[in-house]
């Protein structure tokens, strides 16, 4: 029987896509990757989710400082089997090597906007006003 969390997500997808991250940071990090706007941008993988059978690998990724998110992430679509070539001796206990997909991370995006929201007046308004009733 297969443990799976409350997302619907087995441990073992969470643990391989752990390793996966770690393995994809370390590439990217040591400038293996042949291409100008890789090489030129700092790249953070912020999670890598696994599929089910562990053949397809999507990495979510936030390029920093870049003008063009959408380029670099094209850019390492273009490469991710040179990618997968490279990062397979770091996952050499896995069966297969897992297929990779780069897509932009949007989460730090939602943050702020959340942000954002919280510290307009009107959330503000409403929330002095709900500490004034639990102060009665």
């Amino acid at each position: 029987m297969k443990a799976v969390s409350k997302g619907g997500v087995s441990q073992r997808q969470l643990r391989v896509g752990e390793q996966v991250r770690h393995a994809l940071s370390d590439l990217l990090r040591r400038g293996e990757v042949r291409d100008d706007l890789i090489e030129t941008a700092v790249i953070s993988v912020s999670e890598v989710r696994m599929s089910p059978d562990l053949k397809i690998a999507t990495a979510f990724i936030s390029p920093l400082g870049a003008k063009d998110d959408g380029a670099i992430v094209a850019a390492l679509n273009r490469n991710a089997r040179f990618i997968r070539g490279r990062v397979s001796p770091a996952l050499r206990q896995m069966k297969y090597m897992p297929e990779f997909r780069f897509r932009l991370d949007t989460s730090y995006d939602n943050f702020a906007r959340i942000d954002e929201l919280l510290r307009s007046p009107e959330v503000a308004r409403d929330l002095d006003g709900e500490d004034d009733k639990e102060k009665e």
